[in-house]
């Protein structure tokens, strides 16, 4: 990485950012989503399980050692090592305002919360102007690689050219 959101190759990707997840298998599986889309995944501390998880790397397949991975002591810790320019958005179901009402731009950050309670009400309070949601009916909430593949497809079909010239 060379900037915030651009890699060696030079194009603009996404940031996927899990703060203090859970469960392995969606820690896996949101790595390999960032593996398939070139954006980063930014893990924050503490994590319910360690990054030579079995069940992790199962979910991983035997793409987790090319996943472009960081890992963060806080959210504070992570929010510090980046650009002061950089835009950061909160995904939890207590905001009415939906993903595909952002126009997302390369480099951006989805901050994705716990399984279990998701983001902390202190970080969402903090951010309230950057706060989204996955419009849905019938249900609490979504598995949690589930919603992170709404929103990163959406911030890439929304950047669809740049994206497109530079897988090709």
């Amino acid at each position: 990485m060379t900037a915030a959101g651009v890699n060696d190759a030079g194009y603009r990707m996404f940031n996927v950012v899990l703060v203090e997840p859970e469960i392995p298998p969606n820690t896996g599986n949101v790595g390999r989503l960032c593996l398939a889309t070139r954006s980063t995944l930014h893990l924050v501390k503490p994590f319910g399980f360690t990054l030579d998880d079995r069940e992790l790397k199962r979910a991983g397949l035997d793409y987790w050692e090319e996943v472009n991975l960081r890992t963060w002591e806080s959210f504070d810790e992570l929010k510090r090592g980046q650009a002061a320019e950089a835009r950061f958005f909160f995904l939890t179901t207590k905001t009415e305002r939906a993903y595909y009402d952002v126009k997302f731009r390369s480099g951006d950050f989805l901050v994705f919360g716990r399984e279990t309670k998701g983001l902390p009400e202190k970080l969402l309070e903090r951010n309230v102007d950057n706060c989204l949601t996955i419009p849905m009916h019938g249900t609490r909430s979504l598995n949690l690689a589930t919603a992170v593949a709404i929103v990163l497809f959406e911030a890439i079909r929304q950047q669809r050219l740049l994206y497109i010239s530079h897988t090709r």
